[in-house]
């Protein structure tokens, strides 16, 4: 592959909210505090010093979109403090999203906040990360059966933003009803949702959505895919190894190109706390699929052959 010099700017801009411009590519926090499977049972801590080297790294890169949640934790390692200890004080053009209702007490374990709770969650995030705001904190949805409304949830972050504690709000794992909810309390910004090559139909008619409501569309498991916490599994579809060879290119590579081709409104976060993978998603920025590639991959639901800004 052809390495870019723009680093991550290469992939492109999006302003989110309208005021608050991010490089496409970006970074996710979820695997910095440990190495193996996030949030596994005896995760063992990265090392510190490598981890706060990866953010730093990823500055130096370009990248200027961080996603985190206060829940990325191992038994030594935070995410948010990390992120405080390499980037703080932060420079002008950082934004850091968070996500709240899920949440892990000492021992890893999981819960959910109700309604009330969610103003504490506000607030470790805020402290850890050693910030006045949030730039954008996502309500993300659990994955269970039986949420059907995120209205009280919502609500309350609605408040906070006009508190001024929250300078804007997104969705995490959520669908296009749960956006329509949201957005008749305020302004939505972006929606996370797991999305990649192998996602089916629906998430791509929800991406394009997005885009026609001007939201940007942020996938997480991009590369992972079903692999999810645990990383991607180490065998691909020949379509994508085909795609690889061709331009000189991983198929971790090949699938964030295939992603950033979705929409300018796509925008994303690769999680990684190893300096090689990182130096390797921030190039894929750069990586240009041909139109017979796309043809071979499968077609672009919301081709981006205009210009980016």
């Amino acid at each position: 592959m052809t390495s870019g010099t723009n680093g991550a700017a290469a992939a492109g801009s999006w302003k989110l909210g309208g005021d608050l411009p991010v490089h496409r590519m970006g970074l996710g926090t979820m695997r910095l505090p440990q190495t193996g499977e996030a949030f596994a049972a005896g995760a063992v801590p990265r090392d510190r010093d490598q981890a706060i080297g990866v953010l730093r790294r990823a500055v130096e890169l370009g990248v200027n979109h961080f996603d985190t949640a206060a829940f990325y934790f191992s038994s030594l390692r935070s995410a948010n403090e990390l992120i405080n200890r390499a980037l703080a004080p932060y420079a002008d053009d950082v934004v850091i999203a968070t996500k709240v209702w899920p949440g892990r007490d000492a021992n890893g374990e999981w819960w959910q906040a109700e309604p009330h709770q969610l103003r504490g969650q506000v607030e470790e995030n805020l402290r850890q990360l050693g910030r006045d705001h949030l730039d954008v904190v996502n309500l993300r949805v659990p994955r269970r059966d039986g949420i059907v409304s995120v209205a009280e949830h919502f609500a309350v972050l609605a408040g906070l933003r006009e508190a001024g504690l929250i300078r804007h709000l997104g969705l995490s794992n959520a669908t296009p009803a749960h956006l329509a909810e949201a957005r008749a309390i305020a302004p939505v910004v972006c929606v996370q949702n797991a999305y990649g090559l192998d996602s089916p139909r629906e998430q791509s008619d929800f991406l394009r959505l997005c885009g026609e409501q001007g939201i940007a569309y942020v996938p997480f498991y991009a590369i992972a895919g079903a692999g999810r916490e645990a990383g991607a599994t180490g065998t691909d579809d020949p379509r994508v190894l085909t795609v690889a060879r061709t331009h000189g290119a991983s198929p971790a590579q090949v699938r964030l190109a295939w992603t950033l081709r979705q929409g300018p409104h796509v925008l994303a976060i690769p999680g990684t706390g190893d300096p090689a993978h990182l130096e390797a998603n921030v190039a894929a920025a750069a990586l240009r699929l041909t139109d017979e590639d796309l043809s071979l991959l499968g077609a672009p639901t919301a081709g981006q052959d205009r210009p980016l800004t």
